[in-house]
């Protein structure tokens, strides 16, 4: 086991304590299952009280880095994250900052192109039978007029989960959980008054003709030409916020 017991200065000290396990978590010094010392060791370990320690490991819990187990056998172990654990936190993270408008649209559009174009071009390659029948579900989904823009925006989302998920490449499906989860619905809902669902859906059909035909060169040029849709749409949209906010400050 190493853990790094320096002195910790007195602000923030269960921050800084959690930072010191997790860097040890994640540099091999502690390892998957292994047992972490008691509460009131580490307190000692560190100088500081219980509580602080209490709330240090509160704060791995939260990221899934360590688990508690009662019983005579029990204690706190360093966690193995699961696949979806892992994305959870990634998409929390992806999530607030996108809120907090860490990212701008333009930013959202280049990432997600550049992304989009090698999972499509994968999905064309390794896509199967169950695959291609999410896909063609999900497009009559969208064919319903009378979805809601909330509706047809979360449609669009599981479109494009299903073609990572087709990509066969845990790598990939664990990237773009945060590009498609965090970023599209965030990026589509701020344009929805400029989005045309028909030309969405008629991208979508052909990128499913390309997938479903294994032509991976078609798929990422379908891809492509929807995200230049989307950029386009972003800058629309910006340009009138834009416009809204000289208004406001002009009052």
């Amino acid at each position: 086991m190493a853990i790094n017991y320096q002195s910790v200065v007195a602000e923030g000290l269960s921050k800084q304590i959690a930072r010191s396990i997790r860097e040890a978590i994640l540099s091999g010094g502690l390892q998957v299952d292994e047992r972490l010392p008691t509460e009131d060791e580490l307190a000692a370990r560190f100088g500081v009280s219980r509580p602080t320690i209490r709330e240090a490991l509160k704060r791995l819990a939260a990221q899934n880095l360590i688990r508690s187990q009662r019983g005579p056998t029990g204690g706190t172990f360093v966690n193995r994250p699961t696949f979806e654990e892992a994305c959870g936190t990634i998409f929390t993270a992806t999530t607030l900052l996108a809120s907090l408008g860490e990212f701008d649209l333009d930013e959202i559009a280049e990432a997600r192109a550049d992304l989009e174009r090698v999972t499509c071009a994968l999905a064309a390659r390794h896509r199967d039978d169950e695959d291609l029948a999410r896909l063609a579900a999900e497009l009559a989904v969208q064919d319903d007029e009378t979805l809601s823009d909330l509706e047809f925006c979360q449609s669009d989302v599981r479109f494009h989960r299903h073609i990572a998920e087709a990509a066969h490449n845990r790598v990939i499906a664990f990237v773009m959980q945060s590009v498609i989860e965090a970023l599209h619905p965030a990026a589509n809902m701020t344009a929805v008054r400029y989005l045309d669902r028909g030309v969405i859906r008629r991208y979508h059909r052909q990128l499913f003709a390309a997938i479903e035909a294994q032509d991976a060169e078609a798929a990422a040029q379908a891809i492509q030409r929807q995200m230049e849709y989307h950029r386009e749409t972003y800058v629309r949209a910006q340009e009138e916020r834009r416009k809204r906010d000289a208004m406001e400050e002009g009052r």
